[in-house]
């Protein structure tokens, strides 16, 4: 399987993932913003916006190539003078408190020496955690890493926690899920069509993972106070993203399409200073989840 078929087949993903959701939210439909990047390649940027569950949200396709810049190889510590990537990434933020904001990327990376690897993940954000959704999240997970490697969820949950962490807050972005990189057939007992069985797999597991956290929470009544807590959360989101995430920095310093990185910032967010939430409320709860990581299952 070489690169171009690779880049067809996440295009494919993309479009899958883009009728499910139109179909989830019941309103809104995706819009397309095909680009170009001038040192090679390109991609399609699908927004939705303003649905019945949606409020924002993005799934995009790139396929990118070129040389390995003097910013790349420092920042990010790639070896090599040519590099191909592509994948598919998702950021979804729902109008309702009760339903989680929601990522996955899969994507696949490949240098001018031949050596290439898998990586990607998917977490889930609640604004409100409920024990009992974290584990119906993380058992969905579970079950593709085991139809592949009895070993993937275990290796890949841990990492998880430590990558979508917010170390300058001592919390946790939201209740994690699975998350792993440079993952290829000399670290892992498949093979590279397995390897990218699995991230099609991932992929296609979406729509349907988060139907069940949106069944729960999108028809529950929203006082002022949930939507002033809501959008302090995502501040919390976008601190992360702009200051800690690899993607985003990879799309910035490889010269990427800005529009299309930060396609994962929600349309509203808040900061206060020093908020603190009442003593013993769920926003309270909330924060004690986050303050450490957790084993769902």
């Amino acid at each position: 399987m070489n690169k171009e078929q690779i880049a067809a087949r996440f295009q494919e993903l993309q479009d899958n993932i883009c009728r499910g959701l139109e179909a989830l939210d019941g309103k809104s439909l995706f819009s397309e913003d095909q680009w170009e990047r001038a040192e090679g390649g390109g991609g399609r940027t699908r927004i939705i916006t303003e649905g019945d569950l949606i409020e924002k949200g993005g799934v995009a396709f790139s396929a990118v190539h070129g040389p390995v810049s003097a910013d790349m190889k420092k920042q990010l510590g790639l070896e090599g003078e040519e590099f191909f990537a592509t994948g598919v990434s998702i950021v979804l933020h729902p109008h309702n408190p009760h339903v989680p904001i929601i990522h996955m990327n899969v994507r696949y990376f490949q240098l001018d020496d031949g050596t290439y690897w898998f990586g990607g993940g998917i977490d889930l954000t609640p604004h409100y955690i409920i024990p009992e959704q974290a584990r119906l999240f993380h058992a969905a997970l579970k079950a593709v890493c085991d139809r592949y490697d009895s070993s993937f969820y275990s290796k890949f949950k841990p990492w998880a926690d430590d990558y979508f962490y917010i170390p300058h807050r001592s919390e946790t972005r939201g209740i994690g899920g699975i998350f792993f990189d440079h993952l290829s057939e000399n670290n892992s007992s498949l093979t590279k069509t397995q390897l990218f069985d699995f991230c099609l797999e991932l992929g296609n597991t979406f729509v349907p993972a988060y139907a069940k956290q949106a069944e729960l929470g999108r028809e529950l009544p929203v006082t002022p106070d949930e939507l002033r807590w809501r959008n302090l959360r995502r501040g919390r989101y976008v601190e992360f993203n702009l200051v800690h995430d690899r993607g985003t920095k990879f799309g910035l310093y490889s010269g990427g399409r800005t529009e299309s990185i930060l396609m994962s910032l929600p349309a509203h967010a808040a900061w206060e200073y020093n908020h603190a939430p009442e003593l013993n409320s769920r926003e309270y709860e909330t924060l004690n989840w986050l303050g450490t990581k957790q084993e769902w299952l």
